[in-house]
């Protein structure tokens, strides 16, 4: 399979966790904080994949 075609399956996938997150369990927290969370879950996750 052609790296790109993985490269963009793993964005949608973090897309899609990114859209997750944002509907659960940080519903009451500031917006630049909860935006902050997602960005490092999902740097977290994206590290994790290439790791």
């Amino acid at each position: 399979m052609c790296m790109w075609i993985v490269y963009a399956l793993l964005a949608a996938v973090f897309a899609t966790l990114t859209s997750v997150l944002a509907k659960i369990g940080i519903e009451n927290a500031n917006s630049n904080l909860a935006t902050a969370i997602r960005t490092a879950v999902v740097l977290v996750l994206a590290g994790a994949s290439f790791g």
